[in-house]
């Protein structure tokens, strides 16, 4: 029998992942990847870290805080559940 927390933490970790998913894929590529192995790499006059890569950085972090606090969270409540 799950209670309301559970469920609650259920959504909230199946949430945290669908965005730290779509968060890792907005970062640019840094190099060596597929992409430059087909003449994608090309490398840009100001290919320094913008300030919304920066911001980009700092909220997938934040997420993927959040998704394994959700982790742990779930995990000790299906402990004492069972």
């Amino acid at each position: 029998m799950m209670t309301v927390l559970s469920y609650a933490l259920l959504i909230l970790l199946l949430l945290s992942s669908a965005v730290l998913i779509l968060m890792v894929l907005l970062h640019k590529g840094k190099g060596g990847g597929l992409s430059s192995m087909f003449g994608g790499g090309m490398s840009s006059v100001a290919s320094g870290s913008s300030v919304a890569e920066k911001n980009l950085t700092r909220i997938t972090i934040g997420v993927g805080v959040i998704w394994f606090a959700c982790i742990v969270a779930y995990g000790l409540l299906l402990r004492t559940l069972v």
